[in-house]
């Protein structure tokens, strides 16, 4: 068997602490390292990732654990800063979306991953999702040109606030979230985009960016489609989760999950900011013209 994996991770928040998680359980990886900059005062570790080096300095968890490959799931605007530094150190990175905040940065990584010849990975999770493979071969079936209808709506409360608050501050909705939703718009048509137009609106005095955005997507084929995304405490839980594909030949939508679940009442989040509710699904929902 090949030498496992020695892995640092990056964040220990929603995603961080999953892939975390599986990496603890994984025969393949090894943590050198789990590194955020509040870990030491502000984090409470899970119990199964309480024994491994804790760090607050990126630079220096680099240094010390001498990393093959460098999991990276902070926040959005640290991403191409702490990718480009691993990269340097001859590590492979994986990457939670978006790979950065604006182009120029993103190509920069990709610039470097290539430079070094290592491998860099980003975390589209609906590519590997069951539902959404299924959702898309369906789509792909309705004939052409297709019509796309995605949103994603989230209202604060309780801890989801304190999260939301930050994302915002880092990266708007529509970028954070639209980069899984664009892409399946573009895995529906096979189409290359050749119009984009968006609008948002800061409605969160508290946050510093917008916090509420859509966009239109034309592709070269004819399709089109929209996205929207919002997030805070004055968003409508009225159709929160959209996810709908029409063609010619009928339609095929994702049907959200109905029944809640216990992340919800443990951790006092609504029911739109439940991601138990974004990731799990109930049905998909076929119609045939």
């Amino acid at each position: 068997m090949a030498d496992k994996v020695k892995i640092l991770v990056v964040g220990l928040g929603n995603m961080g602490a999953s892939h975390a998680s599986a990496y603890h359980r994984s025969d393949g990886f090894e943590i050198v390292g789990i590194m955020s900059r509040t870990i030491k005062n502000n984090k409470k570790i899970p119990k199964e990732l309480a024994g491994y080096p804790l760090y607050e300095d990126f630079d220096l968890a680099l240094k010390e654990t001498k990393p093959d490959a460098v999991s990276i799931n902070s926040w959005p605007n640290t991403h191409a800063e702490y990718a480009l530094k691993a990269i340097a150190a001859n590590c492979h990175v994986f990457m939670e979306k978006p790979l950065a905040t604006n182009i120029a940065d993103a190509e920069k990584v990709v610039a470097a991953a290539r430079a070094k010849n290592r491998k860099l990975v980003l975390g589209y999770i609906l590519r590997v999702h069951p539902s959404w493979i299924k959702f898309i071969e369906v789509g792909k079936t309705l004939g052409k040109p297709l019509v796309m209808r995605l949103n994603l709506n989230q209202q604060s409360s309780g801890t989801a606030w304190h999260w939301h608050k930050n994302l915002i501050d880092s990266l708007i909705p529509i970028v954070d979230c639209g980069v899984h939703y664009v892409d399946v718009m573009c895995q529906l048509t096979g189409a290359k985009p050749v119009r984009v137009h968006g609008i948002g609106a800061k409605l969160w005095a508290e946050a510093d960016k917008q916090n509420y955005g859509h966009l239109h997507v034309t592709f070269d084929d004819g399709s089109v489609g929209w996205y929207e995304a919002g997030w805070g405490p004055m968003m409508s839980e009225t159709a929160y989760f959209v996810k709908d594909v029409v063609g010619p030949k009928g339609a095929v939508s994702i049907v959200a999950g109905q029944g809640g679940s216990s992340a919800k009442d443990a951790e006092e989040v609504s029911d739109s900011a439940d991601i138990d509710r974004h990731t799990k699904t109930d049905a998909l929902k076929i119609h045939y013209a």
